[in-house]
This record gives C-alpha cells, structure tokens and sequence, in this order.
C-alpha cells in the first residue's frame, strides 16, 4: 500500500506540475553543461589519489561557496558538506566521490592527466579511470540548475564530495563523524556512477541490489619448511594452498543457490624465497563478493572449513591451522530502494525519454555508497548508471565486434559533454520532482 500511495503521488505531481518544468530543466542543464564541462577538463588534468584529494576538496568547496550553499570542508577527512535551505520541504542528499585512481593514462586528449605527488613526496601516476571528474562536475552543474530553478521547488539540498571511494572509507568515515546527525537527516539519498556499456543520453536504473558488497579475507598457510629435495622431512605449505584455491572453487558452484549470486577469487598469493626451499608458510589474498549477508556468512564459513581441512590432510597440527583474516574494511551491497528507483523513472522519463531508461543488471564491482542506505535513519537511496559513450562510438564498437574501454581502463575515454548534460539535466529533474511531490 505505501509504494501505491507513494507512486500514485508521484504520478499526479508527474502529470500535473512536472511537464510544465521540464523544458526548463533541460534548457538550465545545457546552459550550465559548459561551465561544468570546463570543470571537468581541470579536475581530469588534476586527479589526486584516495585520502589525497586536498585541492579537489578545496574546488569543490569553492563552487558550494559561490553557488549559496552553507559550506562545511574538511569533514571526516578531505570530504565537503554543504547544506541550502530552500523553503519548507523534503531534503534530499547528493553525493558525488572525489578521488582518482593510481593508473597511467593512455588517452591521448589535450587534458590527460598530470601525475602527482604521494605523500612521501614520490611523483606517481594518477588518472580519473571511474569517471570522478565527470561526477564531481555534473553534481556542479545540477546543484547551480537547482538554484537557478529555485522558484520551482521547496525543500533542503544536503549534498557531500566524498573521499575516498575507491578505498571504501569515505562513505563509512562521513556516516561515524555523524553525517546525519550533525546536519540533517535527508528523506531521499542520490548518486550517478558512469558507465561505458550505456550510450550518453541514457541511464541505467533498477530497484534492488545494484552493485556487489565487497570483503577482503587473507589466508595464511602453515607448514614445516626445510630443503626441496627432502620433502618427506617438510610439510609443504604451497602444495596446502594449491588443494585450498582448487577446493574455494567448490563454494559456489556447489554450496550456494543457483540463485544466489556470489564470487571468490584468490587474486594473491606469496609463499618461497628459492626453488630449492619448502617455505614455513603462504599467503594468500581473497577478495569476496555478494548480495546478501546470509550469502557472505556462508562463503566465509566454508572457507574456513576449507582451508583447515587441506591442512589436516596433509598433517598439520591442530595449533597450526591456517588463519583465515577476514579484513574489517568492507563494501556493503548498494540496494537500491524500489519506490526511488520508481520514481527515479518517472521523472527521468520525461527529460530523456522513456526508451533511455535501460534496466540493468547488478554488479559484481563495489561502490561505498550503498552504507548511505544501511545507518540506523534508513535512508531510501539509489545509484543511477549515467552512459558515457556516445551513440556513434558504440556502433562503430559494435560493427567492428568490439566494447568500450571499461571503468579503470587507461584508455577510458567517455563522451565527456553529453554524459554532462544528461546527467545534470536528470538529477535536476529528480530532485525538483522529489521535492514536490
């Protein structure tokens, strides 16, 4: 009953108001693409690195600043709040991430990235390889929309560039220094990740899990080392974790649901110094993926067994058994809230077109803002996919049996300006039908 209720207001504001406005979205947005546009350009050729975002964080402030919001910076780290007051009415929460990726870019464009300084004062490379540059300047663009469109909507903007999101800490680190409660408590919680497979002028959108939880589990592997030509008198540790890796295998394609979606890949493992030497012990790193937390409960569980067993069989003692880490740092699953999501739907309709709204699939890849949705206020949230290759580029990819560069991707190459203004022109429209509804 609540989601009919919620969708029945949706659709009579929809029917109602929101026509009336759109146009005039749609006209700001293209407006305020070439600022942020520039933007972009100056924040790709300037990329810093996670917990390193410190002339990113002051840019970010600055434009709050100049665009009216109450500005809050160095919260929690690197991260900005800002808060505009707008009359009585919903607040809705827009969150855009900050930080770029230790990648050397192969782009060839005229605003390709400049490396950076470390904090140990190392020049490293750095690249905007998930498309922060684009989501900053898009949160830029809708932000000035909404108030160059104040007049059409009541209501609270809280909003937050975030950093540290490819190392899962900003989110958790903004919600323990008391995001919602030092500022407000927001109805409504929104974010844009790009994405490659999608053209511009299109969204992807779903009600449910979006993206994948993520957890980092490090094994290590008991043995008695001593010469490789005696291995009669040694217990061979990498033969252990030979049996282990073969065995995680079995978790599930045979301990799970068919439909229960999870992954585990061991993407490290180190053990031996010389061929001619059985090593004490192996390590190995293990990053796990999943949906559900009864899901990740059963994965950890079956590791472990996993792991001891191998052990045993090869004779290790009891107080020798492998020691399964399983790392405190982890991705929640973004879960989008179905009503969002449905409402999402409406009102970007109207900007793009209904038959732009490309319904995904969920992802095995992580993306910290889904902790936003998972405090204790229980705030609906939804992540939208904003395309980024344009139309011409992806048919040539296809004729030519190819697929776009992918997130990370040295060569990542989106359609910088008409990702923008599709993006600026349907989270504007978002906000204002939230707000009014």
């Amino acid at each position: 009953m609540r989601r009919i209720i919620f969708l029945l207001s949706v659709f009579v504001f929809h029917s109602s108001v929101f026509a009336q406005v759109s146009n005039l979205v749609k006209q700001e947005a293209k407006k305020q693409t070439a600022y942020a546009l520039e933007l972009c350009k100056h924040l790709h050729e300037n990329p810093e690195l996670s917990f390193q975002e410190f002339e990113t964080s002051a840019r970010m402030a600055k434009e709050l600043t100049d665009i009216g919001f109450e500005v809050s910076e160095k919260f929690a780290g690197n991260s900005v709040v800002g808060i505009y007051k707008n009359g009585e009415g919903p607040t809705i929460f827009l969150r855009t991430d900050m930080d770029a990726l230790p990648i050397e870019e192969n782009t060839g464009l005229t605003f390709a990235s400049k490396k950076m300084a470390d904090l140990d004062g190392k020049q490293v490379a750095v690249m905007h390889a998930c498309g922060h540059d684009i989501h900053m300047s898009t949160w830029t663009g809708t932000l000035r929309t909404l108030v160059a469109l104040k007049e059409h909507w009541k209501g609270t903007l809280m909003v937050i560039a975030q950093q540290a999101e490819e190392y899962s800490g900003g989110a958790g680190q903004a919600i323990e220094a008391g995001l919602f409660t030092k500022f407000s408590t927001p109805d409504y919680a929104l974010a844009y990740h790009i994405n490659p497979e999608l053209e511009t002028g299109q969204i992807g959108l779903r009600g449910g899990p979006v993206f994948a939880g993520v957890k980092t589990v490090e094994i290590t592997v008991f043995g008695k080392g001593g010469h490789g030509a005696y291995p009669q008198k040694c217990i061979d540790p990498i033969v252990i974790s030979s049996r282990i890796v073969s065995d995680l295998q079995t978790i599930v394609s045979r301990e799970l649901s068919p439909t229960e979606p999870a992954v585990v890949t061991v993407g490290s493992i180190h053990g031996g110094t010389r061929p001619n030497i059985i090593p004490d012990e192996v390590k190995m790193q293990l990053t796990l993926r999943y949906f559900s937390e009864e899901t990740i409960e059963k994965v950890i569980t079956s590791i472990k067994r996993i792991s001891a067993n191998a052990a045993r069989t090869a004779g290790v003692p009891e107080d020798k058994l492998p020691f399964v880490d399983v790392f405190e740092v982890n991705t929640p699953p973004v879960l989008n809230d179905d009503d969002l999501s449905a409402a999402v739907a409406e009102f970007a309709g109207e900007i793009i077109g209904k038959s732009n709204i490309i319904e995904t699939q969920p992802e095995m890849v992580g993306e910290d803002f889904g902790k936003y949705g998972l405090t204790k206020e229980d705030v609906p949230i939804c992540l939208i996919w904003l395309g980024s290759t344009s139309p011409e580029e992806m048919q040539r990819l296809n004729a030519a049996g190819e697929a776009p560069f992918p997130l990370h991707s040295p060569q990542l190459n989106p359609d910088y300006e008409n990702t923008i203004e599709t993006g600026i022109s349907v989270m504007a429209a978002n906000v204002i039908g939230l707000m009014n509804k």
